[in-house]
C-alpha cells in the first residue's frame, strides 16, 4: 500500500508526495506536527498540514532570511530570531563571523524537540554558545525588549491562527521600537503568486514606519509556487549598498554575493503591485 502525503494549497491546488515513514506525529498545545521521511524531499516538517521546511530544499529558504539581513548590517552583534523552531534560521545566524550574540524565541518547544531529534542537519546551532533560546511568546519579547536589537528575523509559519499577528501593524511597530537607531529587520512575506495582497499590505504598513522598505526572492520548490518573498524594512541600511567584498566567505549552499544583489531585482507584476521601479 501506498502512502502519500499532500497539502491544500489552496481550495483548487494541492501538493503531494510520496511518504516512505512517518517518523512522528503529536498535537502539541499549539498545532499538530508531523516529521515525514520521503523519498525525493528526504525529512519533512509538517505543522497543521502545512510543509515548514524539508531537507532537501531547507537551505534556499534559510541562508536568504539570514544572510541579506545579517550582510546589510554593518555590525550584526545581537540578532534576534522569532519562530524558526526547526534550527534552521538560527543555524545559519550563528555561523555568521559578526553575531556576537543571537536570541531565539519560539513559542512552542515541542517544535524544537522534535526539530533535534528528526533534523539535527537543520538544528545544529540550537547548541551554540551564541545562542540564548527562550520558549515564549515573540510578539511579547518585542514589545519587552526597546532598542535592543541590530538585526530582527521573523520566521514565522503563514498567517493563521497564532501566527498573524507577526503579520500586523501593531507587530511591526513593536519591531520598529526594539531594534537600534539603526536597525533592520526581515520577515518572511509568503508566495507572491498566492499571496499578492498580503505582501502588497505587508509593505504599506513598514513603509509608514521605516525610511527603506525592499522585497526580495528565493527559490524553495516545496512552498506554493515555488517562489517566495522575504521584506526586510531598514532605518538606515540598504541591501543594495553592500559591497560584495564586505560578505564572509562561508560555505553557502545558495546564497552568494551576486544572489544578494540580483534577489532584489522583481519581475514587472511584483514591481507593479508594490508601485516601484
Amino acid at each position: 500500500m501506498e502512502l502519500w502525503y499532500t497539502e491544500n494549497q489552496n481550495d483548487h491546488l494541492r501538493f503531494s508526495c510520496r511518504v516512505t515513514r512517518t517518523l512522528h506525529v503529536e498535537k502539541t498545545p499549539f498545532q499538530h506536527l508531523a516529521v515525514l521521511e520521503t523519498p525525493v524531499l528526504d525529512r519533512v516538517l509538517v505543522l497543521d498540514g502545512i510543509v515548514q521546511t524539508t531537507v532537501w530544499d531547507e537551505f534556499m529558504y534559510h541562508e536568504m532570511i539570514a544572510h541579506v539581513p545579517l550582510n546589510t548590517h554593518p555590525r550584526p552583534e545581537k540578532v534576534l530570531i522569532i519562530g524558526g523552531g526547526d534550527g534552521g534560521t538560527a543555524r545559519e545566524v550563528v555561523r555568521h563571523p559578526r553575531v556576537v550574540k543571537a536570541v531565539m524565541v519560539e513559542i512552542d518547544e515541542r517544535v524544537i524537540a522534535a526539530s533535534r531529534q528528526f533534523l539535527p542537519e537543520l538544528s545544529q546551532g540550537l547548541d551554540s554558545p551564541k545562542l540564548e533560546l527562550r520558549i515564549e511568546d515573540g510578539i511579547e519579547h518585542v514589545a519587552q525588549h526597546p532598542g535592543e536589537y541590530d538585526v530582527i528575523i521573523v520566521d514565522s509559519p503563514d498567517p493563521v491562527g497564532p501566527a498573524r499577528g507577526l503579520f500586523g501593524r501593531q507587530f511591526y511597530e513593536e519591531v520598529a521600537r526594539a531594534l537600534k537607531d539603526d536597525g533592520l529587520f526581515v520577515a518572511q512575506s509568503e508566495s507572491p503568486l498566492f499571496n499578492a495582497e498580503l505582501i502588497a499590505e505587508i509593505n504599506r504598513y513598514l513603509r509608514s514606519l521605516f525610511p527603506l522598505v525592499r522585497l526580495y526572492l528565493t527559490c524553495v520548490p516545496t512552498y506554493p509556487g515555488g517562489m517566495w518573498s522575504f521584506t526586510l524594512a531598514s532605518k538606515r541600511y540598504d541591501p543594495l549598498q553592500v559591497e560584495p567584498i564586505s560578505i564572509p566567505e562561508l560555505p553557502y549552499r545558495y546564497y552568494n554575493a551576486g544572489i544578494h544583489h540580483a534577489a532584489f531585482t522583481l519581475p514587472q507584476f511584483l514591481n507593479e503591485l508594490l508601485d516601484q521601479d
